[in-house]
């Protein structure tokens, strides 16, 4: 019966929504399909290329792909296109780019060795 629910559930436009709104439906997004240690940092302030990232990590190669797939599917339902994707064929991140907001899925060697974490550590982390 859950399915039924789901495939009634009403879909929301994000084509006109905000960079913040989209990060947080994204953020929804990778959490529902079990991504871990999901952030949205808010980067407009000490980067030109994205108001917001959103950071995830994945649990496996095949997590880092379904992962980033959901992401794609739920924003294109709702009118969002990806401007660019990058990583697709890489298995251990990827990228999405929504131009506001740029989505940065690993699995976890890729987090740790990239470290955005670190790297913006004085941006601040969006809260639910």
């Amino acid at each position: 019966m859950e399915e039924m629910t789901n495939l009634n559930e009403e879909i929301v436009s994000l084509e006109n929504a905000s960079p913040l709104d989209v990060a947080k439906a994204i953020e929804s997004f990778l959490d529902n399909k079990k991504g871990r240690d999901i952030k949205v940092l808010h980067v407009e302030d000490v980067s030109n290329i994205a108001d917001y990232f959103v950071v995830c990590t994945a649990t496996s190669n095949t997590h880092v792909k379904a992962l980033s797939g959901e992401v794609e599917y739920q924003l294109e339902r709702r009118g969002v296109n990806a401007y660019h994707i990058e990583g697709r064929d890489n298995n251990s991140w990827v990228v999405l780019d929504y131009c506001n907001v740029l989505v940065h899925i690993f699995n976890r060697e890729a987090r740790d060795f990239y470290n955005l974490d670190k790297l913006y550590e004085n941006t601040t982390e969006v809260e639910e």
